[in-house]
Parts: C-alpha cells; sequence; structure tokens
C-alpha cells in the first residue's frame, strides 16, 4: 500500500490531507471548549447548530463551487481554500457571540466543502494506474481514521500545558502547512470541458451525471446505509455508554476505537481483495452486513436488558459491534472513489466527487437528528430496529440500481445529460437514451 508514496506529488498531497485533518480534529475540540465558554449549559445546542451549519454548507455549497473551481487553476485554487479556513481559524478564539460562531463555521464549512471535492477530483489524475488508487483511497481512509483517534489524544495532552484558544492556533499551521505542501508540487490541470450552458447547467452538472449514472445512483443508496449504521456510532455511543452503561469517559473513547480500528483494519485489506473481486461484490454485502450487526445489537440488548447482570455483556456485545460496523463501513466507502472515477471523464470528475460529496452528507444530515432524537423518545433498541432497517433498505435499493456486471458492458440510460457528455457524445438520435459503453469508459472520446 505505501509503494503510491514514492510518487513525490501524491506523497505531498497525502501529508497535506494528513496535517490538515489534524489540525481540524484539534479545532473539533477547541471549538467545543469555544462553545461552553460562551454558552455554558447551552453549549450543546450551540454545537449541534454548528453541525447543522457544516453539513447545510456541505450540501449546498459543494456542487455550486464544482461549476466554477475547474476554469480556475487546481493548485491556486486548493491553496486559497487553505488559506481562508487558516484566516476563520485564527479569528475563533476571538469570537464572544453564538452568531459570531455560527458565521465563522459556515465559512469555514464552505471552504472545506470547496476544498474537499476539488482535492479528491485531483488524486485520479495523479494516479492514473487503478491499482494505486485504490491504495490511495485506503491511505486516505487511514488517514481518516488515525485522526479520529489521535487528534483528541494529541489536544487532551497540548490541554495540560496550553489554554484552549491555542488549539486553534494548531489548526492554523496545519493549515498553512498543507498550502505549502499543495504549492510545493505541480498539480494536473484536467482540460477543460466545453460548456455551453449557462450557471444552472455548469452547478449542476455533477449532479446530473451522478444522477444519470446506474452505479452512482446504487452508490447514493449506499451512502444512505452508511450514514445511518456511522450516525448510530457517531451520535449514540455517549448514550449507551455513559448513559446506559455507566461507563467512563474512557470507555466511550474505547468503544470509538473499536469503530475507527475496525474501518482501518478494513482499509488495509481492501486493496489486496479488490485486484480479486469486484466493486459491486465487496460494497453490497457489506451495505446488507451495516443492517445485521445493528439489528444484532438490538436483540442482544432486548434479551440481556441494561441491568447489572446484562451489563457487561451488552458492553462486549458494544465494543464487537463497532469494530464490524467499523469494517462494513470502510468496505462500502473506501472503494467509492473508484466507482466516481470510473464514471467521469476528468474535466468533470471535479463536479462529480463535488456531488458525491454533497449527497452523502445530506444523507448524514437526514440521519443525525434521526438517530438523536429517536434514541431520547423510543430507546435505543427501537433506534437500532430503524436505523437498521435504512441500512437494508439502502442495500436492497443499491442492489437493484446498479446493474450486475456480468461482462466488461453495462446499460446506461442518460437522457438527462447534454449532448456533448461523453455518455451522449457521437450516439445516433436511435440510441440516444440507450446504449451500452465500457465499465471502465476507455473508449469515450
Amino acid at each position: 500500500m505505501l509503494s503510491v508514496l514514492a510518487n513525490r506529488t501524491y506523497r505531498h498531497l497525502f501529508a497535506a490531507q494528513v496535517i490538515a485533518l489534524i489540525g481540524t480534529g484539534m479545532m473539533t475540540v477547541a471549538l467545543g471548549l469555544l462553545a461552553f465558554r460562551i454558552a455554558g449549559a447551552k453549549a450543546g445546542a450551540v454545537l449541534g447548530t454548528a453541525l447543522a451549519i457544516k453539513m447545510i454548507a456541505y450540501v449546498g455549497v459543494a456542487p455550486v463551487v464544482s461549476g466554477f473551481a475547474n476554469y480556475l487553476p487546481r493548485r491556486a485554487f486548493l491553496v486559497s481554500m487553505d488559506l481562508t479556513r487558516a484566516a476563520i481559524a485564527v479569528a475563533l478564539p476571538f469570537v464572544n457571540q453564538v452568531w459570531q460562531v455560527y458565521v465563522l463555521i459556515f465559512v469555514l464549512q464552505s471552504a472545506s466543502a470547496a476544498f474537499t471535492p476539488t482535492f479528491q477530483a485531483t488524486i485520479p489524475d495523479v494516479l492514473p494506474d487503478e491499482g494505486d488508487y485504490t491504495r490511495a483511497l485506503s491511505l486516505s481512509r487511514l488517514a481518516y481514521d488515525m485522526e479520529s483517534l489521535l487528534s483528541p489524544t494529541l489536544a487532551a495532552a497540548l490541554l495540560t500545558l496550553i489554554s484552549f484558544n491555542w488549539l486553534f492556533f494548531g489548526t492554523v499551521i496545519g493549515f498553512f502547512c498543507s498550502a505549502a505542501l499543495v504549492l510545493s508540487v505541480t498539480i494536473p490541470q484536467p482540460p477543460a470541458a466545453d460548456r455551453m450552458g449557462g450557471i444552472y447547467e455548469n452547478t449542476t452538472r455533477g449532479l446530473r451525471i451522478y444522477l444519470a449514472t446506474p452505479r452512482l445512483r446504487g452508490l447514493l443508496a449506499l451512502n444512505l446505509s452508511v450514514a445511518a449504521a456511522g450516525a448510530m456510532v457517531i451520535v449514540n455511543t455517549v448514550v449507551v455508554v455513559r448513559g446506559l452503561l455507566g461507563g467512563t469517559d474512557s470507555n466511550v473513547a474505547i468503544a470509538l476505537a473499536c469503530f475507527g480500528g475496525g474501518s482501518m483494519a478494513a482499509a488495509l485489506l481492501l486493496p489486496r481483495m479488490l485486484e480479486r473481486i469486484s466493486d459491486r461484490a465487496v460494497i453490497l454485502p457489506a451495505a446488507a452486513a451495516l443492517g445485521v450487526t445493528l439489528l444484532c445489537l438490538a436483540s442482544v440488548i432486548a434479551v440481556l436488558g441494561w441491568g447489572p447482570s446484562g451489563s457487561n455483556l451488552v458492553w462486549g456485545a458494544l465494543l464487537l459491534t463497532w469494530a464490524l460496523l467499523g469494517i462494513c463501513y470502510s468496505a462500502v466507502m473506501t472503494p467509492s472513489g473508484r466507482l466516481l472515477r470510473r464514471s467521469a471523464q476528468p474535466a468533470d470528475r471535479p463536479a462529480v466527487f463535488a456531488a458525491q460529496f454533497a449527497l452523502s452528507h445530506g444523507c448524514w444530515l437526514l440521519t443525525y437528528p434521526l438517530a438523536g432524537w429517536l434514541a431520547i423518545a423510543a430507546g435505543v433498541p427501537a433506534t437500532l430496529l430503524v436505523l437498521a432497517t435504512i441500512a437494508f433498505a439502502g442495500a436492497a435499493l443499491a442492489t437493484r440500481l446498479w446493474p450486475r456486471e456480468s461482462s466488461d458492458v453495462i446499460q446506461h440510460h442518460h437522457p438527462e445529460l447534454p449532448s456533448d457528455h461523453p455518455h451522449m457524445r457521437g450516439q445516433p438520435a436511435a440510441h440516444a437514451h440507450s446504449f451500452v459503453i465500457d465499465d471502465l469508459h476507455p473508449k469515450w472520446p
């Protein structure tokens, strides 16, 4: 897997990603403490609103920015977004009103919504070989998992020496380092696609390509499965461990580490697995397993309950469940970049990656509040059942939408696409809405 780091451009970009992620993780800790300083007992409401603002920025901004990002030098665009995020991080320690937090978070997350899909769309151009790209996807998944484990630990260690305001400046340093690393390499600039339409055509192009491609419609359903399972972990781990099992903060960290550890283990195994097994054969069973795992935990809790006699068994079942969810989560999400890469020409990749970014976070925007409010209103077992049902539904819908590839060709139906799109160009009128193309799209004109 580490062989892809021999590529200097990718090595610098990967280092930029890791450093920026660590800085962002420390900022998350600092933001919680800032909210408590400003709002006191209402800090939870402030953070919940900030999280909603983050998702709204991701869903609304990414597709719009992608419509224009392709006209700008890619390296300069990425560096400018890093510098924008650094400027916001500098300002955060000095705010003293809740509304100021909301405004700065919206600007910060809008910059992230512009940066991340463009960055993700750059990697296939840097690593054109699919095997190398698969290894890069696994490394990226490992980076996200390591950030979730290391950033809180690093922040906790630093807080023994400095006040939380200085964590924001650690974030600033991270974004500056990321910008410097991006600036240190030459980034491929995709050929500009001909754009005949206006603002609407350009800003919705990625979404139209995404929703017109069968396997990507299947990926959208899979995003819902992943969001259902992930929301249970992210929102309700502290509720289950601290509130129902009477555990400690360390127990919460152990449970989350099991989820991250499972995800990392899957990311390490996937490159070799995907050399022998198709993406579809890996992703769809993993999505269904998310529902099965949630259902099994609900059954264990229903049988054992939360009493002293069953709490140890429930604790063990929770750790196993979180680890399995991490494995399945990574098995679904890590190969998704391969599907996006296959479904767009280089000029359209930023728009398609931005569509995935927006649509996937739209699913999280639905499941985050559902997981939280349902646990309060109906209890954890009922929440597990509902989220398991959503995960099953997503997997079943993806199976229907994503055609089974018995050969190297699949059937596409793209009536919504413009005539200049690769799916449509050169096709006779009689075949404009239904024709066969190669799965990997190497023969697009």
